[in-house]
């Protein structure tokens, strides 16, 4: 970040100083996921009882806007530049640019494996992929002014490296307020988790169903569940449960059953690693 930002300022490239200020928001963006990811294990108090699970998708979120903001700013630079594109020194632009990409290449690579289940990862790493490929396009950028001397290449390059940015930043802002407006999973349909409820043997109706995320991969489900007085609750819970972990992996269930008068019976609580238990009508 140091030798991009040094490497813009001396050589007058707005494509170095665009992809070093996109390194200053991985520091900070780093740093965010890894606050959030030490605040993420931190055991359920009285206060919050599901623990600090969402600021993952806190940090996830502040991430996406930061880098919004940040790409608009630099389009705004480079359309200020493209009218009178200043001289710019193509052999260092080049060379500070291909040591950029070295680097991100490496940090993309420590960040893959778990940027596709985890959103505060897939933050931290929209943030190291988007520096290499503005390194990319740097090193586009001193070549073509190096051959050609099309000094508008690095303004041009800059745009193109925001408008890549900006696109990918959205998605990660919209699936974290999704997220946090408790909106039901993309990859799942409550159309069809309603049906698997009820095709279960035994049941007879369901409503009130709720899907939500409270964290990356941890889902939780909630659901009032009508049956004959003959069924075993006991038994048909396990059966939902079975059917809704193989099937859409919701681990978290919170399932109140009714007999067909609608008479509430029993709430049942699965939680993730725990068996099932009966919290009782009242208490």
């Amino acid at each position: 970040m140091l030798a991009e930002a040094v490497g813009g300022w001396l050589s007058n490239s707005l494509a170095l100083l665009a992809d070093a200020g996109h390194m200053l928001t991985d520091v900070a963006a780093l740093a965010l996921t890894m606050a959030a990811i030490w605040f993420g294990t931190r055991p359920a108090t009285a206060r919050k009882t599901f623990g600090f699970y969402r600021l993952e998708i806190l940090a996830a979120f502040v991430n996406g806007i930061a880098l919004v903001l940040l790409s608009l700013w630099v389009i705004y630079q480079a359309v200020s530049r493209w009218r009178s594109p200043p001289e710019i020194n193509g052999i260092s632009l080049t060379a500070i640019a291909a040591g950029g990409l070295l680097v991100n290449v490496v940090a993309a690579g420590l960040l893959h494996t778990r940027h596709k289940d985890d959103l505060n990862m897939r933050g931290a790493w929209l943030h190291v992929m988007s520096d290499l490929v503005g390194s990319i396009a740097a090193i586009a950028a001193g070549a073509m002014i190096l051959v050609f001397g099309w000094f508008w290449a690095d303004p041009l390059c800059s745009i193109l490296i925001s408008l890549i940015i900006i696109f990918s930043a959205w998605r990660l802002i919209m699936e974290s307020v999704n997220v946090l407006l408790e909106g039901t999973p993309a990859h799942i349909s409550l159309g069809d988790v309603e049906a698997t409820i009820l095709q279960t043997d035994g049941v007879s109706g369901v409503h009130d169903l709720h899907v939500w995320t409270i964290s990356s991969g941890l889902h939780a489900l909630s659901a009032h569940i009508s049956h004959g007085p003959s069924i075993g609750q006991t038994e048909l819970l396990a059966s939902v449960r079975e059917r809704l972990n193989s099937g859409f992996g919701i681990e978290h269930l919170t399932i109140q059953m009714e007999t067909l008068d609608h008479k509430s019976e029993a709430i049942y609580v699965c939680t993730t690693g725990t068996k099932c238990f009966v919290r009782a009508q009242g208490r």
